[in-house]
């Protein structure tokens, strides 16, 4: 039987928390940071978290191809020619090693080149987002492994002064740049993909990203977004592609982009 959206999406939820509780029993008993060939950090908190998500999707849909961060850095980039996974079971490791708490998981379903479902989990705070294409986007919170108070999210009508979220680790001077030709009310910097649930459920307007990007970084939140009524755009205008482009890891880095509420972009 061919899985719904739907049951994708509850699928993606339970593997998600699962994940979590992986990462955080890491963090508890303690951990050495790693570095991987591209010098970014790497656990056994990343590795525990993306083996569990990986056995949640071989198990509802095991002839879709899954692109993982962890399992690509170690070279492993599956063959993709349409639907498929992306993966990040740590976003922010920077963050997770630092000791703080903006760090997420991130499950979504690629389909024609979008981000088609997605499902971001903030396991220090227990904070869930979920975005369904056609079906709208939601928030939650988890109690004792369970999702409850599930509320719908949308973006917001910007106003005259925006609020920007901006990341906290990957800073850049294009990024400042770019904010100059906002009028600026709040500039907020964060961590991983929560800057995408941010602007989603209306708590700010716009996360610029000028600097290096991964797919799986992006593609959870970004379908949030988009299911939450927001865009997320190259610089050129168009709809920030996913699948891959070329050979090998670096076939999955994102160009520059702005994602955005209800706003006109400049």
């Amino acid at each position: 039987m061919i899985p719904t959206d739907s049951d994708l999406a509850e699928a993606f939820v339970a593997a998600a928390i699962e994940a979590g509780q992986a990462i955080l029993a890491v963090r508890k008993k303690g951990y050495r940071a790693e570095r991987k060939a591209d010098s970014t950090p790497v656990t056994e908190a990343d590795r525990a978290a993306e083996r569990a998500i990986a056995a949640y999707l071989r198990q509802i849909a095991p002839d879709v191809p899954i692109v993982a961060e962890e399992a690509c850095s170690l070279g492993s980039v599956p063959r993709v020619d349409g639907e498929f996974f992306l993966v990040d079971p740590l976003d922010g490791t920077k963050e997770f090693v630092k000791g703080g708490d903006d760090f997420t998981v991130n499950i979504a379903l690629i389909r024609d080149r979008r981000p088609a479902i997605g499902v971001v989990l903030a396991p220090a705070s227990g904070i869930i987002y979920a975005g369904v294409e056609g079906s709208g986007a939601w928030r939650g919170s988890l109690v004792d492994g369970r999702v409850e108070q599930r509320q719908p999210i949308h973006v917001r009508a910007a106003g005259e002064a925006l609020d920007i979220v901006a990341s906290k680790s990957h800073r850049t001077p294009e990024t400042d740049a770019y904010c100059g030709r906002y009028r600026v009310r709040n500039l907020v910097a964060a961590g991983s993909s929560l800057k995408f649930c941010t602007v989603a459920e209306g708590k700010a307007d716009l996360y610029p990203r000028m600097g290096t990007t991964m797919q799986w970084d992006t593609a959870a939140g970004d379908a949030v977004l988009r299911a939450a009524g927001g865009r997320t755009l190259t610089l050129d205008g168009v709809p920030l592609p996913y699948g891959p482009n070329g050979a090998g890891v670096e076939a999955y880095e994102n160009p520059w982009f702005v994602a955005s509420g209800d706003l006109h972009i400049s």
